[in-house]
């Protein structure tokens, strides 16, 4: 398994918000760890990024070698989670401690082929995506809604079902990060993403607006001092609840929406996992339970193929 051209991009351009004397020194351990492990595990890039980076600042700052194999034991990252990430709430320390081992497990399965050690919980599955009834019916909703709401809503679908954005992704989006090419094809900045995405076709002209009303600002809940804030995303489902027989909007069942559509249409996994920020084709996995089953007359056309 190999990183695609846009996450090994992504990854040597990576730099955390931290002053350059303390990242100098483990940033090409960093990179080189990530770029090892990331490829056996269904985690974004970014996300390894800031775990393991966060985890290699702290180590170096403890006296602990500059040694990835000594980051990444047990021990030491049951006590980067006790003692390096002050201030944090309890699940955000579980996800982080989560992340570091499934790294740990796939360095030791790509250095040594060492059997990674049994689970003892299930990794936390994908949403399920929303039947296309529903997804029609939330665009009329979200449409209806007064003012900054409207805008809003249809900012969250667009940027979740229209370009497969990840939730801490639709908040950093502002209307300068998307281009509209010459042929009408809305197109979210690559520098900011750290991959190529194209929104689809149904949600061009909707995130086209968007962008020409935002301007500089964010596309989603502008005017805002910060990126991103604790449930800046969440808590606007919940001041918005669509009318009886419609679901809630979820920025999640919005992306997997967008990845099992995808998948359903044939496209490549290969793209799909490069365009949903993806590590490799594995991470598309547990989508694969909601993508219905081709036609016999068209899994005979494909098998058939054109000839050699």
């Amino acid at each position: 398994m190999t990183l695609s051209p846009e996450v090994s991009r992504k990854i040597r351009q990576y730099r955390p918000r931290l002053p350059q004397r303390r990242w100098a020194p483990v940033a090409d351990l960093v990179r080189a760890t990530v770029s090892a492990a990331a490829p056996a595990t269904c985690y974004e890039a970014g996300h390894l990024l800031h775990v393991v980076g966060r985890l290699a600042v702290w180590a170096d700052g403890c006296g602990f070698p500059p040694d990835p194999d000594v980051w990444m034991r047990t021990e030491t990252i049951d006590a980067f989670v006790l003692a390096g990430c002050p201030g944090m709430d309890g699940s955000t320390v579980q996800t982080y401690r989560s992340w570091l081992r499934r790294v740990r497990e796939a360095l030791v399965w790509v250095q040594r082929g060492e059997a990674p050690p049994a689970r003892l919980s299930s990794p936390r599955n994908p949403q399920p995506p929303y039947e296309s009834g529903e997804v029609s019916r939330l665009r009329d909703w979200a449409a209806h809604l007064p003012g900054r709401a409207r805008l809003d809503g249809l900012a969250l679908m667009a940027l979740g079902t229209g370009c497969g954005l990840a939730p801490g992704e639709i908040v950093r989006v502002r209307g300068s990060h998307i281009r509209i090419t010459s042929s009408g094809v809305a197109v979210l900045d690559q520098d900011m993403l750290g991959r190529l995405v194209a929104c689809r076709a149904g949600w061009e002209a909707a995130l086209a607006e968007m962008a020409e009303t935002a301007g500089t600002d964010f596309v989603f809940r502008p005017g805002r001092k910060v990126t991103a804030a604790k449930n800046l995303l969440s808590s606007w489902p919940l001041r918005h609840r669509p009318h009886a027989g419609l679901p809630p909007l979820s920025a999640r069942r919005l992306r997997s929406t967008w990845i099992v559509r995808l998948l359903a249409e044939g496209i490549s996994p290969a793209v799909i996992a490069s365009a949903a920020g993806m590590a490799s084709p594995a991470g598309l996995a547990p989508y694969h339970r909601w993508v219905p089953p081709l036609p016999q007359e068209e899994v005979i056309r494909l098998l058939r193929g054109h000839g050699w």
